[in-house]
């Protein structure tokens, strides 16, 4: 325990902590959209088991660091070509971040239509999502973001006891602000439409760094910072607008 409580590991600790409650906030904004198509009674226990999985496989992960390495070795190769010098290898970890940046980009694009054109009357997407779906989507959807979460965790600290206690207190954080955000998400429409531009732009990173084309996360977190600071100033100025702001479409449920 001593050797734990330095200050070297003490910062890594905080700094870690930091950045795994950042990465996770597009992990509580994508899952408040999906159960969105739930019942109400049935949002919040589909956000606490989404939110659990999230845990459980970022500690698997943790404790798979040698598969985790294994995930980077090159599975199949192709190429030379369109214009490629060499052969182009697509390691476990590539395909993860394709399948799911495909995924992202899909369901995202699917989300924006339904919620600016609606769905025809009668048509099943109109009808309420069952549970199991939507925990499927969810595990998926957490499958992506525990390896992204994961490999950060690992260049960032190479101390088991660190990383686990960061993504431990990162998930708790979100677990406690997952019903928070998704209401403040429900009433605000143009924070609901902003949440699915930044996923479908964490979508096209996945796909990018899936073909090897590494984006620098600074760039896309200050768009998102930005746009979410424009928008709250916009907030605050049309507080005792009238008439008041659109109400986005919303599934007809109906069993």
């Amino acid at each position: 325990m001593e050797l734990f409580f330095t200050v070297d590991n003490l910062v890594s600790l905080v700094t870690l902590t930091i950045l795994e409650i950042v990465l996770g906030i597009d992990n509580i904004i994508f899952i408040s959209i999906l159960v969105s198509r739930l019942k109400e009674q049935d949002q919040a226990r589909a956000r606490t088991i989404g939110l659990t999985l999230a845990l459980v496989l970022r500690i698997a992960f943790l404790f798979g660091i040698s598969w985790m390495a294994r995930l980077t070795i090159p599975l199949f190769t192709v190429g030379p070509v369109l214009g490629m010098d060499a052969a182009f290898g697509f390691s476990g970890r590539d395909l993860i971040m394709l399948v799911g940046g495909l995924f992202l980009l899909a369901k995202a694009t699917s989300e924006l239509h339904s919620k600016l054109e609606g769905s025809e009357e009668g048509s099943s997407t109109g009808k309420m999502a069952s549970f199991g779906s939507m925990i499927v989507q969810i595990i998926l959807l957490d499958l992506v973001f525990s390896i992204d979460s994961v490999v950060t965790a690992i260049g960032l600290s190479q101390n088991f006891a660190v990383m686990v206690i960061a993504v431990v207190v990162a998930v708790g954080v979100m677990q406690l602000s997952a019903g928070a955000i998704s209401r403040f998400i429900h009433r605000h429409p143009t924070i609901k439409i902003l949440a699915l531009a930044f996923l479908l732009m964490v979508g096209m990173v996945l796909v990018a760094e899936g073909l090897h084309a590494h984006v620098p996360k600074g760039y896309v977190y200050f768009a998102m910072v930005f746009s979410m600071g424009v928008e709250f100033i916009n907030m605050r100025f049309r507080t005792n607008l009238v008439p008041p702001p659109v109400e986005l479409r919303q599934p007809p449920y109906t069993e």
